[in-house]
């Protein structure tokens, strides 16, 4: 480098170098922290539907399970605010939970009260997740997709996901973004959660 003084044009230049270096390293250091075996946690929000009949949690369960992480509890609790949010901060709670994804109570009826609920427990929201999930669903539902309030964040050092209520809202937002992206995401925020 020559002894010349910098121009803005050369620092702003060195600085997106030097920009793109230290991003290269802070992905790579964040893989690092990937969990291999995810403790999933499934809440399914219904008043009409039981766990022997619930196409949506099952869908979610098998796309976990096909990636090799455990499911290490199912509910079903109904559309009420107080249950829901209850639920999910017990999960969140728990040493073995991960991830906790949620189906159901995500429309726009007066009983779909899930992201009402769970809102509060977030410390982080994941709005990347939500613009994700309605983009991919428009190619299904067209713009009644500006109806669906699936929504995420992070809650106790564990995302949780909100998904709608049916099967194939359920296993497009698990297949798609939720199974791929939570053991990234899980190990970055126990990362968060632990370290100063």
């Amino acid at each position: 480098m020559s002894d010349r003084p910098l121009t803005g044009r050369d620092e702003h230049e060195l600085g997106d170098e030097h920009d793109e270096h230290d991003h290269r390293g802070h992905e790579h250091d964040h893989h690092h922290h990937d969990v291999d075996t995810l403790g999933v946690a499934i809440v399914t929000i219904s008043s009409s539907r039981s766990l022997d009949d619930d196409p949506a949690g099952d869908a979610i369960a098998a796309a976990f399970e096909a990636e090799g992480h455990e499911i290490i509890q199912r509910e079903l609790v109904r559309d009420e605010f107080d249950r829901v949010q209850g639920i999910v901060d017990r999960l969140v709670e728990r040493d073995d939970t991960h991830v906790v994804v949620t189906t159901g109570g995500t429309g726009v009826t007066p009983d779909d009260v899930t992201v009402e609920a769970v809102r509060p427990l977030f410390d982080k929201t994941l709005p990347g997740f939500g613009e994700l999930f309605r983009r991919r669903s428009y190619e299904e539902i067209g713009t009644r997709v500006v109806g669906t309030r699936a929504e995420a964040g992070v809650s106790t050092g564990v995302p949780v996901f909100c998904l709608p209520g049916s099967e194939n809202a359920a296993r497009l937002g698990s297949e798609e973004i939720i199974v791929p992206e939570s053991p990234h995401l899980a190990g970055l925020a126990m990362r968060d959660e632990n370290e100063p």
